[in-house]
């Protein structure tokens, strides 16, 4: 009975670490972050342009 309780307050602690090494960001996770984000605003950009040259472009034809 106590190889069982043994190994389960093993496996509990071997899991409990592991989670708690994932919930730590490091500076891949970061950088990434910071990719994602400058995309994301890039994308943001060019859509308004392109909405601002329809507009005007819309405007010139009136």
């Amino acid at each position: 009975m106590n190889i069982h309780r043994t190994a389960a307050a093993t496996l509990f602690a071997a899991f409990a670490f592991t989670l708690a090494a994932c919930e730590q960001e490091g500076p891949a996770e970061r950088a990434g972050k910071a990719l994602d984000n400058a995309v994301e605003n890039a994308g943001d950009k060019i859509e308004n342009a392109g909405d601002k040259a329809k507009d005007a472009l819309d405007e010139a034809r009136k």
